[in-house]
């Protein structure tokens, strides 16, 4: 099941997909965290697809993958390295990625997103995926040399639109053995598997959970494969997530 955020006769509505595209969908009403069954209505075409959230934060995780600390240069961490994306970095499918001036080299992220549908606070690694409403595709654009300079990362991964998410939040998968890939225009440049993370994602839940109270809509980015590399203006930029689909954004000055 697949739950996408459409425009619908202009305003933002929810609407879900048995089906693996957005070509038809039907409307839901009332509150989609509380999770399936939805409340459903008219069976329609929808317009652009939208992020499909609209988180109060975004949690991320860094150096999750074996390979990619190895590529960065860093040790495996003890416990997951939390920072935080703004609201404001959040676009959807093919939104822009703007490219900040004097921000130099720029790279892609390709990840897996939890979306959270029950408000999470001190949840033990054991009950973590049932506050889960479901998973989607993030690019965790980021600001390399800016990252290097400050060593916080804050600024390097904050900028507006800096967290492409989507296309929908796909309810019912198994987050541990999802295949995941980075495309920038033809070439695949990341290719692993969720069975690499270092801290699983319940493990993830529980520690992010034990910092800071999260609220349904609430997006956790669950790390990056090695192979990011940097974006030019005109680049088009995809994740693919197994059992998600594919995220693309266009790069622009």
């Amino acid at each position: 099941m697949k739950l996408f955020r459409v425009n619908h006769d202009g305003v933002p509505r929810y609407a879900v997909s048995e089906t693996e595209n957005s070509e038809r969908v039907v409307l839901i009403d009332g509150d989609v965290f509380a999770g399936p069954p939805f409340r459903t209505g008219a069976e329609i075409k929808p317009g652009r697809i939208l992020a499909p959230v609209t988180p109060s934060k975004v949690v991320a995780i860094g150096l999750n993958y074996r390979d990619h600390a190895a590529e960065m240069k860093k040790p495996l961490p003890a416990e997951p390295l939390m920072f935080m994306k703004p609201s404001t970095a959040v676009i959807g499918p093919e939104d822009a990625i703007r490219l900040p001036p004097g921000a130099g080299e720029v790279h892609h992220e390709a990840e897996l997103g939890v979306v959270i549908g029950l408000l999470a606070h001190r949840v033990p690694p054991d009950r973590a995926l049932a506050h889960v409403l479901g998973y989607t595709c993030l690019n965790d654009v980021t600001a390399r040399e800016l990252q290097r300079k400050d060593i916080q990362y804050t600024r390097a991964k904050g900028f507006d639109t800096f967290a492409p998410i989507g296309p929908c939040v796909a309810i019912g998968l198994d987050p541990s053995a999802l295949e995941i890939e980075g495309w920038v225009n033809d070439t695949r440049r990341q290719s692993s598997n969720t069975r690499q993370l270092i801290f699983s994602v319940r493990e993830i839940i529980a520690f992010v959970s034990s910092v800071m109270t999260l609220l349904p809509g609430d997006v956790i980015a669950t790390g990056t494969p090695s192979g990011v590399g940097p974006l030019v203006a005109g680049d088009r930029v995809t994740v693919k997530v197994a059992g998600i689909g594919e995220l693309s954004n266009t790069v622009i000055q």
